[in-house]
């Protein structure tokens, strides 16, 4: 298998998690409006901080490993505002890139641990 690096997998995460939101909001309301509204709450640079903050205790040695080393990825200049959330986001959309390349079941249980604490 082709080694994918880490800022990939943050890059491809981040759009799993936007399709994921999306994927669950579209059962919520029929007004785009709202559909948007709902979609940024969750799909956001803070929300998923704390996203990651619920999961870690769910994490195994090696996944709280990838964050460690995804949280000192260089951040954007246009971030550097939000620095300390913008890493921990990353870092969750890091996660969320690994699990859905490599373990789609290990995907599937966070994201429903996610979902029923957080009413998704």
């Amino acid at each position: 298998m082709e080694e994918i690096n880490l800022r990939n997998y943050a890059y491809l995460g981040d759009a799993v998690w936007e399709l994921f939101i999306r994927k669950r909001t579209i059962l919520k309301t029929n007004n785009s409006k709202k559909l948007h509204k709902i979609t940024t709450e969750l799909v956001n640079t803070k929300f998923q901080a704390e996203l990651l903050h619920f999961i870690e205790m769910y994490l195994t040695e090696e996944e709280k490993e990838i964050i460690r080393r995804a949280r000192n990825l260089p951040i954007p200049v246009g971030r550097r505002n939000i620095q300390n959330d913008y890493r921990i986001a990353t870092a969750f959309e890091t996660l969320i890139g690994i699990w859905y390349c490599d373990d789609k079941q290990r995907f599937d249980n966070m994201t429903n641990i996610i979902v029923k604490n957080f009413d998704l």
